[in-house]
Formats: C-alpha cells, sequence, structure tokens
C-alpha cells in the first residue's frame, strides 16, 4: 500500500512527473538505436560477430554499449570513448596549468572542460570507428558474409559510428538536465539492465540441466548475489564522520551558543568512476590489437594476450592497480582538505584538539587516505569478483553481475536515481520512498 501511494505522490508533483518521462522517453530512443544496424551490413550475417561479444573482455564492451556493439549498430560504440576522454582531460588537470586554471574557474572552467572532452571523444571515435570496421570484416568473413568494398562505405560509417555515440553522450545529457539522475551513468546501467533477463535465463537453464544439485547451486549464486549488492550498498554509503565544534557568537547584544555537528568523509568519495576509469583503460590493449585480431604469436600478441581475457592473472592484477591508483586520484580531485578547512575557519568551526587552518586541513587529509585506501581495496575486490565467480562454473554472461562496473553502476545508479525522487517528494512535504524518509545516494544525503 505504501508504494501505491508514494507512485500517486509522484504523480502529483508535474515537475516530478515530467522528468521521468523524459528519462523513459529517451531511454526507450536509446534502446531504439541499438537495433539500427550499419548500412549496408545484413544482420543475419552478425553471428560470428555476436559469438565473439558473448565471451571475454569483447562481453564487456557489449554490456556497456547495451548490445549495440554485437549488432553492429549505428550506436555501436557507445559511450566509452567519452569516458577514456574524461580520464585523459582530468589527467591533463593534474600535469598541465591551462587545466588546472581551468578546473579553479567554476562554471566557465568546467564547460570549456566538458568542450575539450567533447573535441577529445571526437577524435577518439575517429580512430576507433575503423578498427570496428576491420573487426567486422574479420568476423563477417567467418560466415562466409562481406562489408561493402570501397572508401566511401569506410568514411561513411566511420561517420555515422562517430555521430551515433555523440548523440548517445547528447542523450545522457538531456537525461541529466531535464530527466532523473546521472545521464551518462543511467545510459551504462540501461545496457546492463538490457542483458540480465538473458543472462538470468541461460544461468537457469544451465544449471537445470546438470544432473544434481543444479537448483541448490543456483539458489547459492543468487544469495552469493545479494551478499556482494549488500557489500555494495555499503561501500556506496559508507562514511567517516569528523566532529566539527562551531564556535559562540555574538550578533548585536545577543549570544549565540556554538553547536556540534559532523563532517561526512565517504569512504568511497569516488564512488564507481575508478572501476569505469579502470576499465577504459583495459579496453585500450583489445583495441590496439583489433578487437582480438591479431596474431598472439607475434610479441605484441604475446604481451597484449593476457590483458584482452579478463580472467587471467594479469589482466586482473593490472585493473587492480589502476583501481586504488584512480580511487585516490578521483579522490583527490573531489575532495579538497585546504578548501575544507578555510570553510570551517571563516565559519567560526574548528575540530577539537586541532589547530584551525593548515593543522585542520593536514588532519582531513590524512583521514581521508586512512580510509580511501580500504574503500580502494574493496572496489577492486568487487571489480574482480566476475572472474571468481567464473572460476567457480557461473556462466560468463551472469558472472558479470557478481561484481565490477555493472553491480556498482546497478547499485550507485538506482540510489542516486532514489534519492533525486526522495528529494522532490520531501521538498513538496510527501512521504518519501522509506519510512524513514532518507536515502543515501553516491552524491549526498536527503533528509526529512
Amino acid at each position: 500500500m505504501r508504494a501505491i501511494q508514494t507512485i500517486k505522490n509522484i504523480w502529483k508533483i508535474e515537475d516530478l512527473k515530467n522528468r521521468i518521462g523524459v528519462t523513459l522517453l529517451l531511454i526507450v530512443v536509446y534502446r531504439f538505436l541499438t537495433v539500427i544496424t550499419l548500412p549496408g551490413i545484413d544482420p543475419h550475417s552478425l553471428s560470428a560477430l555476436q559469438t565473439q561479444t558473448s565471451t571475454g573482455l569483447m562481453s564487456l564492451l557489449d554490456m556497456f554499449s547495451g548490445g549495440a556493439f554485437g549488432r553492429a549498430s549505428i550506436v555501436a560504440l557507445g559511450i566509452m570513448p567519452y569516458i577514456s576522454a574524461s580520464i585523459v582531460i582530468q589527467l591533463l588537470g593534474i600535469a598541465i596549468p591551462y587545466f588546472q586554471k581551468l578546473q579553479k574557474e567554476g562554471e566557465s572552467g568546467r564547460r570549456k572542460m566538458n568542450q575539450y572532452t567533447r573535441y577529445l571523444t571526437l577524435l577518439v571515435l575517429i580512430l576507433q570507428a575503423p578498427t570496428f570496421l576491420i573487426n567486422l570484416k574479420v568476423q563477417m568473413a567467418h560466415t562466409g558474409a562481406a562489408i561493402p568494398s570501397g572508401a566511401w562505405f569506410q568514411i561513411s560509417s566511420t561517420i555515422i559510428l562517430a555521430a551515433g555515440s555523440m548523440f548517445v553522450l547528447w542523450l545522457g545529457e538531456r537525461i541529466t538536465d531535464k530527466g532523473i539522475g546521472n545521464g551518462v551513468s543511467f545510459i551504462i546501467m540501461v545496457g546492463i539492465i538490457a542483458r540480465l533477463p538473458q543472462a538470468l535465463f541461460q544461468e537457469i537453464l544451465s544449471r537445470l540441466n546438470e544432473a544434481a544439485g543444479g537448483l541448490i547451486g543456483f539458489m547459492g549464486e543468487i544469495l552469493a548475489l545479494l551478499a556482494i549488492i549488500a557489500g555494495a550498498i555499503l561501500l556506496v554509503q559508507g562514511t567517516r564522520r569528523i566532529p566539527v565544534q562551531y564556535a559562540k557568537q555574538m550578533i548585536g547584544n545577543k549570544q549565540f551558543g556554538g553547536a556540534r555537528q559532523y563532517i561526512p568523509l565517504k569512504v568511497n568519495a569516488a564512488n564507481v568512476m575508478p572501476i569505469i576509469f579502470a576499465q577504459a583503460i583495459m579496453f585500450i590493449p583489445i583495441s590496439l590489437m583489433g578487437f582480438g585480431n591479431v596474431n598472439q604469436e607475434t610479441w605484441y600478441g604475446r604481451f597484449f594476450g593476457p590483458l584482452t581475457d579478463h580472467q587471467s592473472f594479469w589482466y586482473n592484477f593490472v585493473e587492480v592497480l589502476l583501481i586504488i591508483a584512480f580511487t585516490y586520484f578521483y579522490t583527490a580531485v573531489t575532495i579538497n582538505p585546504k578548501q575544507m578547512a578555510e570553510d570551517l575557519k571563516r565559519n567560526n568551526g574548528f575540530i577539537p584538539g586541532i589547530k584551525p587552518g593548515k593543522k585542520t586541513a593536514e588532519y582531513i587529509d590524512e583521514i581521508m587516505s586512512r580510509i580511501t585506501f580500504p574503500g580502494s581495496l574493496f572496489l577492486a575486490l568487487v571489480a574482480v569478483l566476475p572472474a571468481f565467480a567464473g572460476f567457480f562454473g557461473v556462466k560468463q554472461s551472469f558472472a558479470a553481475f557478481f561484481g565490477g562496473t555493472s553491480l556498482l553502476i546497478l547499485v550507485g545508479v538506482v540510489l542516486d536515481t532514489l534519492q533525486q525522487v526522495e528529494s522532490h517528494l520531501l521538498m513538496r512535504h510527501y512521504d518519501g520512498l522509506l519510512k524513514s524518509g532518507r536515502i543515501k545516494g553516491r552524491q549526498g544525503t536527503a533528509y526529512s
């Protein structure tokens, strides 16, 4: 009954209803685009490509594109080129003074950085699209088919693939501005969810076909998955609270007493971004190898080969190192201890036992370093869980939901979306989604 009443409350809020409607409409448009095959390509001759994208690292790439990669869709390259470009631009913000200056210019600097990110995304797409077409040609040859020959097909298809990905990026930005939640993350989440029913059905059939204990094994998988989801929620919501005392103030002839509050520092301030960044980097070797079409006997085939198998030791080892590094990097970008210390001092606040100013900034930085390390380790553990699930006989399509980007994006985006809906309800004095009236998301907390 409470759920029905919440839906009624949502329906009464015109702005919230419109935002949800816009989000659903744009998602339908995106899903429609994922089934439109490139002009000149026979959809019935893509069986080899779909087989290639059903296993290994290519299955993750296909998942992030919502299945568009395996269908040779006009949006086959998806949103990952934008993620890769974002990584490069943020790294430039550390190394190049010009980009450091843009980061400090507020909204105008952010718009300029976004513009550079789009330019770089377009460059990545222009380089990546021909590689996709080469892989498509090889895979179609396995079925006795062929892509149209000639430079015009190559040029036109490259333009279509680049335009398709940029349009998906535009849809994501429209969801952020006019809809509910973070648009880019929402689009990735939709692609992941689209693969869940088929993966679940295949896993059930696989277990039922076992001679004995198949159903019990499947129930064990579900319980393990629920436990991992609970751990992911704790990782997303976990905080370390620092006590802050606000000093007494004199305003006119009245004295106001100090108040004791807390600064919540998130254990995983970087959220899911380190895994997204790390896996975007891990897609580079498979792109350099022509999506796996390079002779494994060559020196570069032997070097990059293990990095294209997401169950190999070296792939997971490098991914863990990248996740830990990106966790510290992204936390340093999003959390500024000096600014927090200055804000406390400006508002007559202080941490008991710590001198205001520089000492406070050092204390906050030390606390962040302490809580970020275990957070990064747990984040890395969640990222490599699909490989462990594969070792225990879980089919790869279903094992992908046991951790990694897929699980954390699902948890993080769902919590963010619920938080935004909760905020709209509470702002208009309606009951929230939960009885406590409180949902923590990746961006903050909504209180009743």
